[in-house]
């Protein structure tokens, strides 16, 4: 306690030098978001929310840090740092040093090669995705050249998904042919240097395309389930299943890919893909170890973007190809998908409407997204909103058939 004590007084004293002649600012929001299930009328989500983000601007150095605060029914907290870190500028290089969000990417709703920041998934894609990335402490370092950029990250501390727990809505328990007995002694990765990540982004922008190419070494942020058959003779002495001893555990990752947009008249046409390398699928193979399979696959997405006056509309087609694919494998070795976006701002741009749909296109099923937003004035907001979740429940969106829902979102910003 007296070293945190001693380092927080040196960082305040720091920064009460550092910034002594510098800009600071405060601003952020309040929200209300209330939402009730179709199927029983249940509040599934009564939540206000406090976001704060400080800002404080030197000449060569700035620091940022935004603290949330949610407030689930009348005193269930949850606070969350989302981000806290410093800025150092130099001539061509930037510095960035602390808890971060890193978006990398074109694609629209889907993460592929967005890949340095974890995600909140306890609400499944549903909250703004500025909220489901998860800040990573990090070192990331930007070099600039002409047109050109090089972006360097470190990530000395693991931090992978946030997953639905038991007895939350969105949760799904995995079925077992026996009883599953859990050990998370593997769960955890070590902060150590042989445990830290590395990524690695060039960016070229240029008046006809602009181009990302993207390298890591990292861990599959979601784990792999490690299953062990424990066997017990019957009464003729023959092995019967008697329980499955379920390990998670993370894998290494190498990952390689990039992106592309470019614009043509009102038209702009959107590409990204990645190459996975030693991803672990869960297989019914009876010789698997494990029972699991260490496959390679390929994730990419094509989208078309159209405006004109108020209007939006956008679409991209997006696919998974497990490669050296066997049909013991529980994921379908093509999965193909769609998304669809319209979007129209009215009465002088106060008044918002938006429909965004995802379409799972192997099992017929979707998740559709209307909502309306009107801005009674820069700071004050309402938005009514709507989750439908249809089609087959062996789909991603299908077998949340029962989590339709109706919602509200107030929010004031200052």
């Amino acid at each position: 306690m007296k070293t945190k004590g001693l380092l927080i007084a040196i960082l305040f004293l720091t920064g009460q030098m550092v910034f002594s002649q510098t800009n600071v600012g405060i601003d952020g929001f309040v929200r209300n978001y209330t939402s009730v299930l179709y199927d029983n009328g249940d509040f599934n989500m009564l939540q206000n929310t406090l976001n704060l983000d400080f800002n404080m601007m030197g000449d060569k150095v700035a620091l940022k840090a935004n603290p949330m605060l949610y407030l689930y029914g009348v005193d269930s907290l949850d606070f969350r740092m989302r981000e806290i870190y410093l800025d150092l500028y130099f001539k061509s290089v930037d510095l960035r040093i602390g808890k971060q969000q890193v978006v990398w990417g074109k694609a629209d709703g889907v993460f592929i090669t967005d890949i340095v920041s974890p995600l909140n998934l306890s609400e499944f894609l549903l909250p703004d995705f500025d909220e489901i990335r998860i800040g990573v402490y990090a070192a990331k370092l930007d070099y600039y050249f002409g047109n050109n950029t090089i972006e360097a990250i470190w990530v000395p501390v693991y931090a992978g998904n946030e997953l639905p727990i038991p007895g939350s809505i969105w949760y799904k328990s995995p079925e077992f042919p026996a009883p599953p007995v859990f050990d998370y002694s593997k769960e955890n990765i070590k902060p150590t240097l042989d445990n830290s990540e590395a990524y690695l982004k060039f960016s070229s922008t240029s008046s006809a395309i602009d181009f990302d190419l993207i390298g890591a070494y990292t861990w599959d942020q979601t784990p792999s389930m490690h299953i062990k058959k424990v066997f017990e003779p019957d009464s003729l002495g023959n092995p019967v299943l008697s329980e499955l001893l379920v390990t998670p555990e993370h894998h290494r990752l190498g990952i390689a890919g990039g992106s592309f947009s470019s614009t043509i008249k009102n038209f702009v046409i959107r590409g990204e893909g990645a190459w996975v390398d030693g991803k672990y699928f869960q297989t019914a193979d009876p010789m698997a170890t494990d029972a699991l399979s260490q496959n390679n696959y390929l994730h990419y997405v094509v989208g078309l973007d159209y405006g004109i006056g108020n209007l939006k509309l956008s679409t991209q087609f997006i696919q998974k190809i497990i490669l050296d694919y066997n049909d013991y494998l529980l994921e379908d070795e093509y999965q193909n998908m769609m998304t669809f976006l319209a979007h129209y701002d009215a009465l002088r741009e106060t008044l918002h409407l938006e429909f965004f749909a995802y379409v799972g296109l192997d099992h017929p099923n979707a998740l559709l997204r209307p909502k309306v937003t009107y801005d009674f004035s820069d700071s004050f907001s309402i938005l009514l909103g709507s989750n439908i979740f249809m089609g087959d429940t062996d789909g991603m969106f299908g077998r949340y058939d029962n989590n339709s829902m109706l919602y509200t979102k107030i929010k004031y910003n200052f």
